[in-house]
């Protein structure tokens, strides 16, 4: 029986500052200023309504989402974290996040746990078909808004998980959840692929430069070429990670369409770009709506898929 482990050090716990908000306080200012003299509102409403109404469709199988990247440094762990928290917060079925990337991610991190015991490689070898869902939750970290975490390892060098445990988990829990956010390891990881070619949608992240759009174009080149064509389930998120981008995001996202892909982009945020476990009430005006978006846009492609 695995022993609970501190997701971080308290000594380095002790090292972080004060969370910032997303965007600069003038900013936000000036947007409230905007909305009171503006017709605007309403139609911001009658949006936010329409895109909770597809979030809040109900499932009769659990809808399985990988997130993945063909590169650290895209944003993956961070949209997978992002993804996982919209879908708990807009649904009232149980949702799972599960770290299928066991080289020290970050996930846990980012979602703000305390603690680990169990990872994805031990539930492989315990899950049994006449577990309950109390059964199964045993095993999990509790989260805020009814969301689970299954962590892909408790911080240590050396962690594996081969694609045989990850059928064995994913095929077993698919039942107990509405809705499964998959944190993947990049492409090529067998895992990866697998998680890819199991899921009913698929989330690819590309920093929003020139070398990773081209990387990028050349994978989903890759994925159309698959005996099962994956490239229209999938959503790219070009990822901003510095304030001002040096990339003109229309023309590449044009080149990335052109594959059968649909691509949004999640604006730079400071809070995001700070690391640290993620709040959502610091998150910026622009990020939560791409947020949101990108949550329904991928939850109704995964319906279209069995």
């Amino acid at each position: 029986m695995p022993d609970t482990r501190p997701v971080v050090d308290k000594r380095l716990s002790a090292a972080a500052l004060k969370p910032r908000h997303g965007e600069p306080f003038a900013a936000r200012a000036l947007r409230a200023v905007r909305r009171t003299v503006s017709s605007s509102a309403a139609r911001e409403v009658a949006g936010a309504t329409a895109t909770a109404e597809v979030l809040q469709r109900p499932v009769t199988t659990g809808r399985q989402i990988a997130v993945t990247s063909i590169r650290g440094g895209s944003g993956k762990t961070t949209v997978a974290a992002l993804l996982g928290a919209t879908y708990a917060h807009y649904r009232q079925d149980p949702v799972l996040i599960v770290e299928a990337d066991p080289a020290l991610g970050s996930l846990p991190v980012r979602l703000g746990a305390e603690s680990l015991r169990w990872t994805t490689g031990d539930l492989a070898a315990l899950v049994e078909p006449q577990m309950s869902l109390l059964d199964i939750t045993g095993y999990l970290v509790q989260l805020p808004e009814n969301a689970w975490l299954l962590p892909g390892s408790q911080g240590q060098v050396g962690a594996m998980l081969d694609t045989r445990g990850y059928e064995r988990v994913m095929v077993s829990l698919r039942r107990y959840f509405g809705v499964t956010v998959v944190d993947c390891e990049t492409l090529p990881a067998e895992v990866a692929r697998t998680a890819l070619s199991a899921a009913q949608a698929r989330v690819l992240t590309v920093p929003a430069t020139l070398e990773g759009i081209a990387s990028t174009r050349s994978v989903l080149e890759w994925m159309r070429g698959l005996p099962r064509d994956i490239t229209t389930s999938t959503v790219v998120v070009l990822t901003e990670t510095v304030p001002h981008r040096g990339l003109d995001l229309d023309k590449a996202a044009q080149q990335l369409e052109a594959t059968g892909a649909s691509v949004l982009t999640l604006p730079y945020d400071r809070h995001l770009a700070a690391g640290g476990a993620i709040r959502t009430d610091l998150l910026a005006r622009a990020t939560r709506q791409a947020v949101t978006r990108l949550a329904a846009d991928v939850f109704e492609l995964s319906q279209k898929r069995r």
